[in-house]
C-alpha cells in the first residue's frame, strides 16, 4: 500500500489537530476575566495560534531545513502555551474551566511535532 501524498500543510494531521487546539483554546479564555483581554487572555491565543501558523509557514518552505527550522518554532510555542494554560489554571482556579480537552490535544500536536522534528533532521 502506497502512503498518502501529502500536497498541502492543510492534509497535516499535526496541523488539524492544532487547528482543534486554537478552536477549543479560544473556548477556555472566553471565560477568562475581561480584565485579562489583554493580558493572558491574549498570550494563550497568539501562542496557540502560532502553532498551526508556524507548521503551514514551514511546509510551505523550499527546504527541509526551513521547514524544520518552523517545526521547532511551532514546538516552542506548544511549550509556551504549556506554560500559559498551567499558569490560568493556577491563576483562575475558581472558573469552573475544564481544560482537559486542551490538554490532550496540546499534548498529542507536541508528540507529533516533536517526531516531525526528527524526520526532518538533515
Amino acid at each position: 500500500m502506497e502512503g498518502i501524498r501529502i500536497s498541502s500543510y492543510k492534509d497535516l494531521i499535526v496541523w488539524q489537530k492544532a487547528m482543534d487546539l486554537v478552536v477549543e483554546i479560544y473556548k477556555i479564555t472566553e471565560d477568562f476575566p475581561k480584565s485579562e483581554l489583554y493580558g493572558l487572555t491574549s498570550q494563550i491565543r497568539r501562542a496557540a495560534i502560532s502553532i498551526p501558523s508556524n507548521i503551514a509557514e514551514g511546509k510551505t518552505r523550499n527546504t527541509k531545513k526551513d521547514y524544520r527550522h518552523f517545526v521547532i518554532i511551532a514546538f516552542a510555542s506548544g511549550a509556551e502555551l504549556e506554560t500559559q494554560i498551567e499558569l490560568a489554571k493556577r491563576i483562575y482556579k475558581n472558573l469552573d474551566t475544564n481544560y482537559l480537552k486542551a490538554d490532550s490535544l496540546l499534548i498529542e500536536v507536541m508528540k507529533m511535532l516533536n517526531a516531525l522534528k526528527y524526520k526532518l533532521n538533515p
